[in-house]
Order: structure tokens, then C-alpha cells, then sequence
């Protein structure tokens, strides 16, 4: 089996064109031994560069209250009064260790995310 590493775009294309010719491979075949290499390297180069970031903080509190149907009102309990809510959601203020750790036990809210732009805001 002759397999080349993925040094540029063009070799990307190349190695995914070649995937789909090998989709149907049985597995511990030469073909489906060389499908899950071509995958592997596809998958490396893609990390590389096409890195998945998480959200910001505020992205993930409103991506969590649309999933639950929640209101701005419905964060008073973990992030303070309304106004306070307001200015999270509106980038004006930044969310404060307790804040984070509400948002975490109380509505689940991966630390992750809440993390991220909790240095960046304000």
C-alpha cells in the first residue's frame, strides 16, 4: 500500500476523491485497510487546518435558552438582576466565576464555553 502524506489542498482534494471510490470497501480488505488510512490522514489534515472552536459564552447562554425555550428573565437566578441579565447577553459585561458556576449547575451549560469569553467580554 502507497500512501502519501497530505501536504497541500490539492493533495486534500486528491485523498477525498479517492475515499469516495473506496466507500464501499469491506472491511479487512486491502481496499478497506487503505479506506481507513486515507481516513486517518484526512481526518489530521482537517484538524489541522479546519480547527472546531467553541462558542463564546454569551453564543452558549443563548444557544441554551433557545433549546429551552428561556427567557432573559429566566437567567435572573444565575447571573443577578435583569439589567445585569441584559448586559451579558449584550456583550456590555463580562460573566463572573459565580455566574459561570450557576450557569453550569443550574442549567448545564458546558464551564468550557462559559470559560472561554468570560476574559473576553466587558
Amino acid at each position: 500500500m502507497d500512501v502519501l502524506p497530505i501536504k497541500s489542498q490539492r493533495d486534500y482534494r486528491r485523498v477525498l476523491k479517492e475515499i469516495e471510490t473506496l466507500m464501499g470497501a469491506r472491511r479487512n480488505t486491502s481496499e478497506g485497510d487503505r479506506l481507513d488510512v486515507l481516513v486517518t490522514l484526512v481526518e489530521a489534515w482537517e484538524r489541522k487546518h479546519y480547527p472546531f472552536d467553541l462558542p463564546d459564552a454569551v453564543e452558549a447562554i443563548r444557544y441554551h435558552m433557545e433549546q429551552s425555550g428561556l427567557e432573559p428573565r429566566d437567567l435572573i437566578p444565575y447571573i443577578g438582576s435583569r439589567n445585569r441579565v441584559h448586559e451579558v447577553l449584550n456583550r456590555k459585561r463580562g460573566l463572573t466565576l459565580p455566574m459561570i458556576r450557576k450557569l453550569h449547575q443550574g442549567l448545564g451549560i458546558p464551564a468550557e464555553s462559559l470559560i472561554k469569553g468570560a476574559s473576553e467580554a466587558a
